[in-house]
């Protein structure tokens, strides 16, 4: 089939370079013209596990190809996913401006019967909203339809993600945009939930929202584990045996970062808010996730005393491994936050370091994490990179200043680390 995907970012690129594995014709579309030039010399603008491989396949098989134009896209394609990014205004609704500015672009540049398929977050009752604007600058009254496909990729293994689903989730208004998009999807041996579009909008936004609960409830506990002695880690392994609960997502640590959830259970409470329903739940569950980073920061001086002046050493930066993002990262608060206590900062990430470059001040950056923690009072724990898992503890010892390692997501065993000379301080245990 001919598939068009409008966005060229981390939804975007995965989406159609993973299409295009699976045998379409794919016209990936970006008005950034530096990031579709980096595109068609096979340069990956970020960081994500077996992309790249994916996209050189794909633009030598002549599968996949870029543009820059959206009329371009229209005439090519039979189905036009939308993967424009909807970043949150300061209200905390989302920015759906780009859609807007889409769907008038593709509206003047029907000539033939089109899909249009939400593939971004949206609130719902965007996809009417999208259906009416087409509709509205449609001046030739061609034929069309909107849907709803949300993305369910997670940054680091999104690839993985696209062709191994739990589910394909197809909100539509028509039974000739199901029949193409159950063609579109007929590889896939998943169940795929058919519905009307706002109950597919609700579906993302309403399973990124609980997944952000989850994350913060198991910080809370951990708080309280804190208090009482007990063990977070053995608490959570606990509850996650339980088939009702479940045991992802149920990790400790400075809380979640990212585009998605932050941006997204801001958005959702913003719907409720509309909605004249109490959304409380939801702002907790934002408070606890800026209370983590605050008890961090705490944490780091109840090891050290005073801040001023000590050099701290930062291992990871991006909100999470296997990825170079850094949105909403937890590190950048805490960063910061250390640094207006007078810390010397030096950082080091896998991937993140070019991005972090751009966000933060004041930052010096090792090419290694033992060049890192060289002479440091302290090594703060920020991002679970596997490399951190396997360092040599008894090199890192030697090496810093104090042996004082402040675990932000509890990678470390307490006994071991005890037993290796360490005063460890982590979440919840």
């Amino acid at each position: 089939m001919k598939i068009g995907i409008i966005g060229s970012g981390h939804v975007g690129l995965v989406t159609a370079a993973c299409f295009a594995d699976l045998g379409n014709q794919v016209i990936c579309m970006d008005h950034d013209t530096q990031k579709i030039k980096m595109l068609r010399k096979n340069k990956i603008p970020f960081y994500e596990p077996g992309l790249s491989e994916i996209v050189r396949k794909n633009v030598s098989k002549k599968r996949l190809k870029f543009s820059t134009s959206i009329s371009d896209v229209v005439r090519f394609a039979q189905v036009i996913f939308l993967c424009v990014g909807t970043p949150p205004r300061e209200t905390g609704d989302a920015d759906l401006s780009a859609i807007e500015h889409v769907a008038e672009a593709i509206a003047s540049s029907l000539t033939e019967y089109r899909l249009i398929v939400e593939k971004s977050t949206v609130p719902v009752e965007t996809g009417m909203q999208l259906y009416k604007t087409i509709k509205d600058n449609n001046r030739k009254k061609i034929p069309f339809d909107v849907a709803s496909n949300p993305e369910f990729l997670r940054e680091g293994s999104a690839v993985q993600d696209f062709f191994k689903p739990d589910r394909i989730v197809l909100g539509v208004q028509s039974k000739k945009a199901e029949a193409i998009l159950t063609q579109i999807y007929a590889p896939f041996k998943v169940p795929i939930i058919v519905t009307d579009i706002q109950s597919a909008e609700m579906i993302k936004h309403a399973s990124n929202s609980f997944l952000a609960t989850k994350i913060s409830f198991i910080n809370l506990v951990a708080q309280m584990c804190a208090k009482v002695g007990a063990d977070v880690a053995k608490v959570a392994e606990g509850m996650g045996l339980d088939n009702r609960i479940g045991k992802a997502f149920l990790n400790a640590g400075i809380g979640y970062g990212g585009f998605c959830f932050p941006k997204d259970i801001q958005a959702f409470a913003r719907i409720g808010e509309k909605l004249n329903i109490d959304c409380n739940l939801l702002k907790s569950v934002q408070e606890i996730n800026e209370t983590q980073k605050i008890e961090f920061v705490k944490k780091v001086e109840e090891a050290l005393w005073n801040l001023k002046g000590k050099r701290l050493a930062v291992l990871g930066l991006a909100f999470k491994p296997d990825t170079d993002d850094m949105r909403y990262a937890p590190s950048v608060d805490i960063i910061n936050k250390l640094q207006a206590e007078g810390a010397k900062i030096v950082a080091y990430d896998p991937c993140a370091v070019p991005v972090a470059e751009k966000i933060l001040n004041g930052v010096f950056y090792a090419k290694n994490p033992y060049d890192t923690c060289r002479e440091a009072d302290a090594v703060l724990i920020l991002t679970e990179w596997k490399e951190f898992r396997e360092l040599d503890l008894n090199r890192l010892k030697k090496i810093l200043k104090r042996p004082i390692v402040i675990d932000g997501r509890n990678i470390y065993d307490p006994v071991m680390m005890k037993k290796n000379g360490f005063q460890y301080f982590s979440v919840g245990r």
